[in-house]
């Protein structure tokens, strides 16, 4: 089942009552005089945005949210996410997981990169003939010639082709967390990603601090980032749409969060089938264990599905 993505963008006292979380918002007069759509099943819930200073939740709240392995993610001041958090336990088995995990082999985890820059490569590649009508024949190139570990470094010259088309109308426009917009716009959709990829490895078992390629020692969610590169084309499509829509002009207006909050619920194809994001990232992330077992040898990634 999907699970719901919930918003909070105003002041708000958020608790739990009964397994519920209650929403209460300055003004109402109790959670009695409303309609009674302010309680959520905590059962129900995958991702929450904390989007407001003046939001309080309480210890219990927190403490189920962990307990159901929701993924709480905090705003600033400025609405751009800063913070995850996800529980230390996501599965029965998490101690064996997580040592099969931790004695994947290098040859396996370059191969596990080459997959993922593949599918990231072809799914850019998509984008682009759907989007921009620009010749992707060096991309289906570049996706195919993908060696293991990506020895020649394949993502950076799909990358540096792909950013120079995306966003034609834009003139100089080149892909930075700082840079112009609609970067802003990218770095919410991706931190919500990061965060749908991030629970799914927490509930498969899998340590998201260890990566397969990525190795930051000042990054928690190194195999996050990894898993999460195929699926970032569908950031870049819902964002593509808002460019075209001329809604980058700097501001996160309610109508753009809704587009970016709507990733979740993204379609993809996974394994031959149509799927949300949300489910497809478990899919995923299951995969990747059974190539962390032995079980498989390759990781079942999205492609794109342009509507």
């Amino acid at each position: 089942m999907i699970k719901r993505t919930l918003y909070f963008g105003n002041p708000a006292y958020l608790s739990k009552k009964n397994d519920q979380l209650v929403i209460n918002l300055p003004g109402a007069k109790g959670i009695d005089n409303l309609t009674g759509n302010n309680t959520v099943p905590i059962e129900d819930i995958g991702v929450i945005l904390l989007d407001h200073q003046q939001i309080t939740i309480t210890h219990g709240l927190m403490d189920s949210l962990l307990n159901n392995n929701v993924a709480l993610i905090m705003c600033d001041k400025n609405h751009l996410p800063t913070g995850l958090m996800l529980p230390l336990e996501g599965n029965l088995v998490q101690s064996e997981r997580f040592q099969d995990q931790i004695e994947a082999s290098l040859p396996l985890k370059k191969q596990l990169w080459q997959q993922t820059i593949t599918a990231k490569i072809a799914n850019q590649a998509n984008i682009l003939a759907n989007h921009r009508n620009v010749n992707i024949k060096n991309m289906e190139y570049w996706a195919a010639a993908v060696k293991s570990g990506d020895a020649d470094n394949h993502e950076a010259r799909a990358a540096a082709y792909y950013w120079g088309n995306l966003f034609p109308e834009i003139p100089d426009f080149r892909r930075e967390r700082d840079g112009i917009a609609p970067n802003y716009l990218l770095n919410y959709g991706y931190a919500i990603l990061r965060g749908i990829i991030a629970r799914s490895l927490v509930s498969t078992g899998l340590l998201p601090t260890l990566g397969i390629h990525h190795h930051n020692r000042y990054n928690a969610y190194c195999l996050a980032d990894d898993i999460m590169e195929p699926y970032r084309p569908v950031v870049d499509h819902i964002v593509v749409g808002l460019v075209k829509q001329n809604l980058h002009n700097g501001t996160l207006t309610q109508d753009v969060k809704i587009k970016l909050l709507s990733i979740p619920q993204a379609d993809v194809l996974i394994n031959g089938q149509r799927s949300p994001l949300f489910i497809a990232a478990s899919q995923t992330t299951a995969s990747l264990y059974k190539c962390f077992s032995g079980e498989l040898r390759k990781i079942a990634y999205p492609e794109m599905v342009l509507n």
